[in-house]
């Protein structure tokens, strides 16, 4: 395991009970589906760099974000500190904007969630449903 802890930031975009999802081309989750976000960079705020992620990658512009849930996820190879969001208000609808990252955006309902999530988010819709904040 490396020695070096990662932070991930995510947002959640809920409209009319569905829930906005990426279809990953990344060499991690390839195929699979997941939030909006990414890594937090080196001097960069929390919020900061959840609405840079959401920005690089779907167009939107995020203006009002809420803290959501802190997830430890420590993995095989490595250990992830996960940050979410909840969009409380934006500007824009979902574009690729990343194409070697994301083939495209869709609204899915949170009743009917498709089954390939993306491994490294399959706890945060389940806690978000069950309002969990944190998970250790």
């Amino acid at each position: 395991m490396s020695d070096k802890i990662k932070v991930g930031i995510n947002t959640f975009f809920i409209k009319d009970g569905k829930i906005l999802l990426g279809k990953r081309l990344s060499k991690v989750g390839y195929g699979t589906w997941g939030l909006p976000g990414g890594h937090l960079e080196p001097g960069e705020g929390l919020i900061d760099g959840a609405k840079r992620e959401v920005l690089e990658e779907t167009g939107i512009e995020a203006t009002e974000l809420e803290f959501l849930q802190l997830i430890n996820d420590p993995r095989q190879n490595e250990h992830y500190i996960q940050i979410n969001f909840l969009a409380k208000k934006w500007i824009g609808e979902p574009a690729v904007r990343e194409p070697d990252k994301c083939e495209r955006w869709e609204w899915f309902k949170l009743e009917e969630m498709p089954e390939d999530i993306f491994f490294g988010h399959k706890q945060f819709i389940p806690a978000y449903k069950q309002g969990v904040k944190f998970i250790s």
